[in-house]
């Protein structure tokens, strides 16, 4: 089953959000997935205690690095999807949790301190691919982004992921106030209507093209050649 991770060494960059928008467009689509809140805040175990019972959703919190692996291994086996929301600090946990994704997400907003972390994060990834000899696939992930507003500083951050071979995702996770209302609300996108908050309709688009683009990602050839290579 496709493991995806949520990847930043900066807090506040929209990981939990990204992780909790995914997980709505699965369960939405009549799909099962488990969040593995893995932050020592555990943002999204207090999202889904408020949410309450939902089906096709499993969150589970409190997990160490003694445990991380089976716990991965365990919920791969209950549910099609696997989303893991890392901490920021670079352990063997969070090194555990990468090993076993088919796909790491690197949420970056639009600041040279946000590019920079994003690096440091890409840069664990790539020495946990050579600590566990395996290969995850990774991209950036744009967050809180304006869209009246292309930045210079935006266009630069992305031209030298670009030039330094990271790949961006096309997706950005706009900055939309229905994003913030998930956990203000305790609910997903498809709870809210458009009385709740403005530009719903938007912000339902733009999550459903950031689960597109995250399954054209985690096409099966993808995820049963990334499963050999684990099993190796």
């Amino acid at each position: 089953m496709p493991i995806i991770s949520m990847v930043s060494s900066k807090g506040g960059v929209g990981k939990s959000t990204a992780a909790v928008v995914l997980a709505g467009e699965i369960i939405d689509a009549k799909g099962t997935v488990s969040i593995i809140d893995a932050d020592p805040n555990q943002p999204i175990v207090r999202w889904a205690e408020t949410l309450g019972p939902r089906k096709g959703l499993r969150v589970i919190g409190d997990v160490g690095e003694a445990d991380m692996i089976d716990t991965i291994e365990a919920e791969a086996k209950k549910s099609a999807f696997v989303i893991i929301d890392l901490e920021g600090s670079a352990n063997l946990k969070v090194g555990y949790a990468i090993s076993r994704s088919n796909l790491a997400l690197v949420p970056v907003q639009g600041s040279h301190l946000d590019a920079e972390e994003g690096v440091r994060s890409i840069k664990l990834i790539q020495q946990t691919e050579k600590g566990f000899k395996t290969k995850v696939d990774y991209a950036v992930l744009l967050s809180r982004t304006n869209t009246a507003i292309r930045e210079r500083t935006m266009n630069e951050i992305v031209a030298s992921f670009n030039e330094s071979g990271v790949e961006v995702m096309k997706t950005q996770m706009i900055d939309r106030a229905a994003f913030r209302a998930i956990f203000s609300f305790g609910c997903t996108l498809h709870d809210l209507d458009a009385g709740d908050v403005s530009g719903l309709d938007r912000a339902k688009d733009n999550a459903d093209a950031l689960i597109q683009e995250v399954l054209s990602r985690l096409s099966p050839k993808k995820v049963k050649a990334r499963e050999k290579a684990v099993a190796a």
